[in-house]
């Protein structure tokens, strides 16, 4: 490598085994990074004898951006890759050099700004053992930094911790390609009215490690695009809380609304609940409390891994403008023929600001067409 090491290990292990070990973690990201092979450049020496540098057994794939050797005085000279494979030498040696390298980023990450540099280039390959590596995963969860919707920085599990709402018992995750872009996510209204931090989850393995991590400190992971992100035990302060007004709909005119919307969108949608995840925007779509996150069942069905993408439920926001005001119409007469256009064109707009593609642009055009001219009229 041509620049400065972020960090260097060096060691000499003895007792039960002796061995030696010289590691480094780049100062940049090495191109190979994401080589689906997952390979490390970790080299095996036996007694300063070179032996391999495609030795898997030697660090677990997430430890793949280290480089260096690692010099054994137990295994044997004439050591063949087959006898690698299940060799309880290298499988306490590969035990030992993971908790030694968990151990020294413990240490570096006490500098925030220091440890900050090594996240932007290796944390999303760190977290892949969250996903695979049981044993260490308490120490991954400590060393994981986020974006959030508190601030521009990355944050520990800790720091989010100490920021929990009075009646807050989970720590709410939403799963994206752009951090921004999901700052701005409808489905985090309810949570920011309510001062509730929600991490920003944009690499790859953030779709797949929340499934196997059930919690942090006994508080567990939830996706606020679920349906169960319940925040009613979560009150919204005073100068958040949204004005009654004269004109706001009844229990009667909301259930007539919603029976409407039902009949109309049939089996392109599970449900239509109420939300109160919602303050500004008029709807959006959320997964059923125990189907797949949103954003993870796009990632498998463009990847082939899914068939028939699950129905969402729809969820309205009563306080919105428009849906009082359909709410209102929906009880006069003639009014489920008047709403068929502008209920079809909620769940355009709920699947819109979900980032998906309408699967019928030419019909959302002319309903929104027809719909403007009426308003025009």
């Amino acid at each position: 490598a041509f620049d400065e090491p972020w960090a260097i290990l060096h060691y000499k292990a003895e007792g039960a085994l002796d061995y030696t070990v010289l590691l480094f973690v780049p100062g940049t990201r090495p191109l190979d990074l994401f080589d689906p092979a997952r390979r490390h450049r970790v080299k095996l020496y036996v007694r300063r004898v070179f032996i391999t540098d495609d030795c898997a057994g030697l660090l677990p794939p997430y430890l793949r951006f280290l480089r260096g050797i690692v010099d054994s005085e137990d295994l044997p000279l004439n050591v063949s890759r087959e006898m690698l494979q299940n060799n309880p030498v290298l499988a306490r040696m590969r035990q030992a050099i993971t908790r030694r390298v968990l151990g020294e980023l413990e240490t570096k990450a006490r500098d925030g700004a220091q440890y900050a540099t090594f996240w932007d280039s290796f944390g999303a390959v760190l977290k892949e053992g969250l996903y695979e590596d049981h044993e260490n995963r308490d120490r991954l969860l400590a060393l994981a930094r986020f974006r959030s919707t508190f601030g521009p920085e990355r944050y520990s599990l800790e720091d989010y911790l100490g920021r929990l709402r009075d009646g807050q018992n989970a720590i709410y995750t939403i799963s994206g390609e752009d951090a921004d872009q999901l700052a701005r996510s409808p489905q985090l209204e309810g949570f920011r009215a309510r001062g509730i931090e929600v991490l920003l989850l944009t690499d790859p393995v953030d779709d797949f490690w929340p499934q196997m991590v059930p919690s942090f400190r006994d508080k567990p992971f939830k996706s606020v695009t679920r349906a169960g992100a319940d925040l009613s035990a979560i009150p919204l302060p005073a100068e958040a809380a949204p004005e009654e007004t004269a004109a706001a709909p009844s229990d009667s005119e909301m259930g007539t609304l919603i029976a409407l919307i039902k009949q109309t969108l049939g089996e392109q949608v599970k449900d239509v609940r109420l939300s109160d995840r919602l303050t500004h925007s008029a709807v959006c779509l959320v997964a059923d409390e125990h189907g797949l996150d949103l954003h993870l069942e796009r990632v498998l069905k463009q990847h082939h891994q899914l068939g028939e993408a699950g129905r969402r439920v729809l969820e309205i926001n009563p306080r919105h403008e428009l849906i009082r005001r359909l709410a209102g119409a929906a009880v006069q007469p003639g009014g489920s023929d008047r709403l068929g256009d502008p209920i079809r064109l909620l769940l355009d707009q709920a699947r819109i600001l979900e980032g998906e593609t309408l699967p019928d642009a030419a019909a959302f055009a002319r309903r929104l067409t027809e719909v403007m001219a009426k308003g025009f009229g």
